[in-house]
């Protein structure tokens, strides 16, 4: 900490500064040479290592622990029999949903054809789910205007009442089994004929999700999205409008990719001076929504034309793009900077496309199925049918490119030639006049797309949908970021008004920008708010090959006619889906099987991640951009020195081999980051891998090749019977409250929720089932999920098992941990008076006990601990009386129980083998030092706070015929003040055990001491605010030194996740340089817009005056008596400015992160050096049993003046593009295509149906009889 001197007398302070300078020149003088002897640290480290060993060893018993584990035996695992018998469960799983999907399918295609001339009474009742209500609840109804007509007055239809129940099955959603909901979007009016028509023939479906959910109780939400816009889901529950509704079924990815086969699509948007104004609004919501409809498996490009042809986005130039997130959100804002000018050349821009397409289709790139152009125009001059002769109809009746196309504006000249265009090329016309008609017209072409898939009748492709988070909308991405800024905008200005000293003083700047800096660069976020699903779904086909239809037709270019007529249809009534979360997916991992620092994880046919224990979608509680398109190996990184998106050849050759489904194995050297990304590992991993069958998902697993290659396992093969066979109690091994096990693995369940208990913890359920086998007639269930049954509809399942059998037991894992639970039970035990060794007696004891209070009482213990490969924690609670800094921090056992999974469990077992690796390359054949080795750590946060707790875990190894695994791990925690205490008292001392103080020690101010973890950061400093930094931070110039010594050394992680912000203001500079038509255009417009604005100003305020609405939550600040105008010359104009934050956008980036980690292959000797002077400033040493250095700092030498902060703050990596750019001009990763592609159909080509066009109403006309009408509104209220 620098203290600045303010001295008023100028001559004063020269005189200060003389006298300082002087001081400090005899102080060097006096005590050069300047020496740290390394005999001193040594003993100092060792002192301090072997206290903490001590107080370890006592207080966890980690020698009884080790014993307690010799009777079982280490066994090698088989990797690839783990994995086959994974993706076989996970099949299993996945075959049953995909049976009650095709069940549902079947019911819906038979229903709706028996349906089909049942008339439907407009006032019909269902479940709306954004109406419904509960019993008791009080109804809302609106009030009729009072100019309204009576006769245009209607009874409104009073909602359905239901009965709703809390399932912790459906993420604790209030549900009703016995039926389903039905949501329609905002934009679908729920009364129009084929609405409520197909609402009421699709309530049949209730019986058959109430069936699959009996027939298989793991089914969550199951549905049917209709064509026409609504979601029949089950089971029925509310839908809640927070903070708007923009959810629509036929917008989601699993009714996309099951409605239509891939796709190719170019869109070619009119940027001519004519669709200047709500005209180019209205084509840019147009592309916003076909872009909406895209998945990962179709591919897109847009391209303006005018004289020109123009992508929107430049870096796409002359290719297709695949069309996941990041790609469409890059596309969308290009759309925003479109300009209009000059006149549309057509022909050009369809020539572009085709040949496109072609280049596309010749070399199989791309979707490789259907292809399409989208044309946005407000009109053509001619159909352009040489240009089709040429790229489109050299093979009919078959048209490899499809045309859509979408005319624009109110007043348009003749629709005959774009409506043929699509008509003649298997396409469909709408015209469009506003922006509220365009998302139910854009989803026309879905059907169309999907004739050939109906024609085709016996094929329902079953598509299996990427992760995705369950009904939110990725557009709400943008707003909520917006929401935040706000908050933080107004926060920004109440302190400011409330202070504007503190606001502008140095250190509050410095406060918000860390603050702020953590959080946006934090790379964990809560993933609890959104639930994660993949959707299994199959298209629904209506069976009808004839229908009635309705459409208007324009007579003699004059007027609009509608008429009825029977013709040729090939409709499709919807889709049909099932989700399976994430969740879900993740029980059938089994991490027990792949031990501490192993993992499973799935991966899909374009190469990206459906489940990875390195999956982060979530930034402060937002929705990443580009969630949803993580690649495997953006999350697998190699361990070498390669640039940034340089992946490694050999994992490219895993992921090739991944994505085509084959089955390996392979080994590959890998790095990977952990505790919130600030700590870094590496080792070799052993992959293996194989495809789950019937799906588009290759499971991989993985785990260490150092520790993670053998496995514990009991050598009696059913434990629990043959302790229950002598009469013994498994129960009792689990007695107490001092237990938990893994709360995210299956131990023992029952998957029929509603037929039995619910249990409040998972301990309760475990014991539970612990009774139940006591009981007898215990059966262990042979398979998780049984095959499923065949998929044909029926309305009761008599394969199904009695409602008592409805439960899955894990044989292994069960096994696993009673046997673990029998052998650590004396952990638990005599928790009042201390705890003695299991088998400590008598006065052995008793002075045992003493001796652990007296370093309880001293180090201030809290908690002791054992955590098993089993996913068993046991503890013991050590808190004195009277001590109450730990009652504001959460209980141990809240925070910690998860076992294998937790940092302080894989941090010990990886320093267990680093040490012995360090030892077999040092030649010493001592292994104590490994086995009594504690890992300790600090909360990176932890600062000053005088309630710093230290964590401290040993690995606990089980060897057997040279096999050695890690088998559980202990621990305890301390406070932080004890840890500092010991260390003051150690180091204040020449030797360890002298009476005498030094002239030189760490608190004689002549010596800075620091205690450093394995990862460089601080665990003891002589400034308690500096704990838990990083030491390169509060001493880079030394980190530095100890990087050029070999001491530390870095690695560099790059976050293929992250998140960087866009300032809001960046403009295209290309677009300042205006014409003065340009000039002369933009300032008519916008006068003629402000009139406009202003004349419906005036009406509203008339309006408002009638039926004023005040908001109560509206914060007004001219109301607040505490208020100062700030116009009112308080402050300047760049002070006013320095409150308003930076307006930003949240955009996918990388990061570069560079992590560090004590170098275990330095030379000894580099440590048995004295401190010479200024030419080595520092002795460092190891402290002994730990994973912890002790640095000794000679105070007074000088420090480089130019050293830069040394840092773990992630930092962008500036490619000179956007990502997506980026990613566009690398090589393309491999994907495999989905198996179908339905495209064409021989008797498409005698379906006529290819559009409709709104009814040409409004002219100029209206306009200013919509003035006249205000001013006559004016002229009668002014009366």
């Amino acid at each position: 900490m620098f203290t600045t001197m303010y001295i008023k007398n100028s001559s004063g302070f020269i005189a200060f500064s003389v006298l300082l300078v002087f001081a400090i020149s005899i102080t060097r003088s006096a005590d050069e040479p300047k020496t740290i002897k390394y005999s001193i640290v040594q003993g100092w480290a060792d002192k301090l290592g072997g206290e903490l060993a001590s107080l370890g060893d006592f207080i966890t018993r980690r020698k009884d622990v080790e014993d307690s584990f010799k009777q079982a035996q280490v066994v090698s695992k088989n990797g690839q029999k783990i994995v086959e018998e994974m993706a076989k469960d996970l099949k299993y799983m996945m075959d049953a949903k995909v049976s009650a999907v095709k069940r549902i399918m079947d019911t819906a295609e038979n229903t709706a054809i028996s349906y089909d001339e049942e008339p439907v009474n407009q006032s019909f009742q269902y479940y709306n789910a954004k109406e419904m209500i509960e019993p008791g609840e009080i109804i809302t109804t609106p009030i009729p205007m009072i100019d309204e007509d009576p006769a245009d007055i209607t009874t409104p239809i009073p909602p359905k009442e239901i009965v709703l129940t809390k399932k912790k099955h459906f993420f604790n959603e209030a549900v009703n089994t016995s039926v389903s909901s039905v949501h329609v979007p905002t934009n679908v009016y729920d009364r129009a004929t084929e609405v409520i028509k197909a609402i009421k023939w699709s309530e049949a479906l209730d019986s058959i999700f109430y069936n699959n959910y009996i027939g298989d109780p793991t089914l969550t939400w199951q549905y049917f999205g209709s064509s026409t816009g609504f979601l029949r889901q089950f089971p029925a529950t509310k839908w809640v409008e927070d903070p708007v509704d923009l959810y629509d079924c036929r917008l989601r990815s699993w009714y996309i990719e099951a409605a239509n086969s891939p796709k190719d699509v170019i869109i070619l948007v009119d940027s001519s001076g004519s669709m200047t104004g709500q005209r180019k609004d209205i084509a840019k919501h147009v592309v916003s929504n076909i872009l909406d409809t895209l998945g990962p498996n179709d591919y897109v490009n847009i391209f303006t034309f005018s004289e020109e042809v123009t992508e929107v986005v430049d870096c796409f130039r002359d290719t297709l793009v695949q069309a996941n997130m990041g790609n469409i959100r890059e596309l969308k804002l290009g759309m925003d900077n479109i300009e209009t000018t000059e006149i549309a050349n057509v022909s050009a821009a369809l020539t572009k496309a085709f040949e496109l397409l072609e280049t596309f289709r010749e070399s199989r790139n791309g979707a490789r199925c259907n292809q399409a152009i989208m044309l946005v125009s407000d009109g053509v001059p001619y159909s352009f049918e040489d240009i089709f002769e040429q790229y489109n109809w050299k093979e009919l009746p078959f048209i490899p490119v499809r045309v859509f196309t979408y005319l624009i504006g109110r007043e348009v000249a003749d629709v005959k030639e774009i409506k043929e265009m699509a008509c003649k090329n298997q396409g469909y016309y709408v015209h469009l006049s506003t922006l509220a008609e365009v998302r139910e017209e854009v989803l026309n072409y879905i059907p169309v797309i999907a004739r050939p898939l109906v024609l085709n009748k016996r094929e329902h492709p079953v598509v299996w949908s990427e992760v995705y988070a369950d009904v939110e909308d990725p557009k709400m991405t943008d707003w909520l970021w917006e929401i935040k800024e706000r908050a933080e905008q107004k926060e920004r200005f109440i302190d400011y008004r409330k202070n504007r000293v503190i606001f502008f003083s140095p250190e509050e700047q410095h406060r918000r920008m860390i603050m702020k800096q953590r959080m946006n660069q934090d790379p964990y976020s809560n993933n609890q708010k959104y639930n994660f699903m993949t959707t299994v779904s199959v298209p629904v086909f209506d069976r009808r090959e004839n229908a009635n239809i309705t459409e208007d037709i324009l007579v003699n270019a004059a007027y609009w006619v509608t008429i009825t007529r029977e013709t040729k249809v090939a409709n499709i009534l919807g889709v049909a889906g099932a989700d399976v979360p994430i969740s879900e997916i993740k029980k059938y991992l089994k991490p027990h099987l792949l031990g501490v620092n192993g993992y499973a994880f799935i991966v899909t046919n374009n190469g990206y991640i459906l489940t990875h224990p390195d999956f982060r979608p979530v930034f402060q509680d937002i929705l990443k951009p580009a969630y949803n398109t993580v690649d495997m190996i953006e999350v697998e990184l190699t361990d070498d020195d390669r640039g940034p998106r340089d992946f490694n050849l050999a994992l490219l050759h895993i992921r090739e081999s991944i994505i085509n489904q084959s089955t390996g194995a392979k080994w590959v050297h890998v790095k990977y980051h952990f505790d919130e990304m600030k700590r870094v590992s590496r080792t070799r991993r052993q992959y293996y891998w194989t495809p789950i069958k019937n799906t588009p998902f290759t499971l991989v697993v993985t785990y260490p090749e150092t520790y993670g290659v053998h496995r514990l396992q009991i050598r009696t093969e059913d434990e629990i019977h043959r302790i229950l066979a002598k009469g013994g109690n498994v129960a009792s091994f689990f007695s107490g409250i001092n237990w938990k096990i893994h709360p995210d693995w299956v131990y023992c369940k029952y998957l029929n929720e509603h037929a039995n208990e619910t249990f409040a913890t998972p301990e309760l359920e475990l014991k539970h089932f612990l009774e139940r086998m006591k009981a007898g007639g215990w059966k262990w269930p042979a398979l998780r999920t049984p095959p499923p049954p065949e998929h044909a509809m029926f309305s009761n399942i008599s394969t199904r098992m009695p409602e008592k059998d409805y439960y899955y037991c894990d044989r292994n894992l069960m096994q696993a941990l009673v046997y673990d639970a029998k052998v650590t039970e004396w952990f638990s035990k005599n928790t009042s008076g201390g705890s003695g060794s299991r088998d400590e007696k008598g006065g052995s004891l008793l002075s045992s006990m003493l001796q652990r209070n007296e370093f309880k009482q001293r180090f201030g213990v809290t908690v002791s601990f054992l955590a098993t490969h089993s996913g068993l924690t046991r503890w013991q609670d050590h808190m004195n009386f009277g001590d109450e800094s730990k009652q504001s921090e959460p209980d141990f056992s809240e925070t910690h129980n998860r076992a294998i999974d937790e940092i302080w469990y894989k941090r010990a077992v990886e320093l267990y083998y680093n040490n012995k690796n360090k030892r077999s390359q040092d030649g010493n054949g001592k292994d104590d030092d490994d086995k009594n080795s504690y890992v300790y750590s600090v909360p990176f946060d932890a600062g000053n706070r005088n309630d710093t707790l230290v964590t401290a875990s040993n690995a606990i190894f089980h060897t057997e015929g040279g096999k050695e695994t890690p088998v559980a791990v202990v621990g305890f925690q301390f406070h932080h003040s004890a840890m500092y205490t010991l260390f003051k008292n150690i180091t204040s001392q020449c030797r360890p055990n002298s009476d005498h103080s030094c002239e030189k020690t760490c608190f004689t101010g002549d010596y800075q001491c620091y205690v450093i973890d394995n990862n460089g950061f601080v665990v003891i400093s002589e400034q308690l605010q500096e704990t838990g930094a990083f030491f390169g931070e509060v001493k880079p110039a030394f980190m530095q030194r100890m990087l050029d010594d070999g001491i530390f050394k870095n690695v560099t992680i790059y976050d293929y996740q992250a998140v960087c912000f866009v300032g809001k203001n960046i403009i295209n500079m290309a677009n300042i340089i205006q014409t003065p038509l340009k000039i002369i255009w933009w300032f008519l417009k916008n006068a003629v817009s402000y009139v406009l604005w202003l004349i419906v100003q005036i009406f509203f305020t008339i309006v408002q005056a009638y039926d004023e609405v005040p908001y109560d939550n509206q914060y007004d600040a001219m109301a607040d008596p505490d208020f100062e105008d700030p116009t009112a010359g308080r402050y300047k104009e760049p002070e006013f400015n320095k409150v308003l934050i930076n307006r930003t956008r949240p955009e996918p980036c990388d990061h570069v992160i560079t992590l560090y980690e004590i170098n275990n292959d330095v030379d000894p000797t580099v440590y048995r050096k004295d401190a010479h002077q200024c030419e080595r400033p520092y002795v460092v040493l190891p402290i002994p049993s730990s994973n912890l250095i002790l640095l000794v700092l000679d105070t007074l030498c000088p420090l480089p003046s130019h050293v830069p902060v040394l840092t773990t703050w992630p930092v962008e990596h500036d490619y000179n593009a956007t990502l997506a750019c980026h990613k566009a001009r690398s090589v393309e990763l491999p994907r495999r295509r989905p198996l179908t592609c339905i495209n064409k159909h021989a008797n498409e080509s005698i379906i006529e149906l290819c559009g409709r066009g709104s009814s040409l109403v409004g002219s100029s006309w209206a306009l200013i009889a919509s003035v006249l009408l205000l001013g006559q509104l004016w002229h009668v209220n002014g009366n």
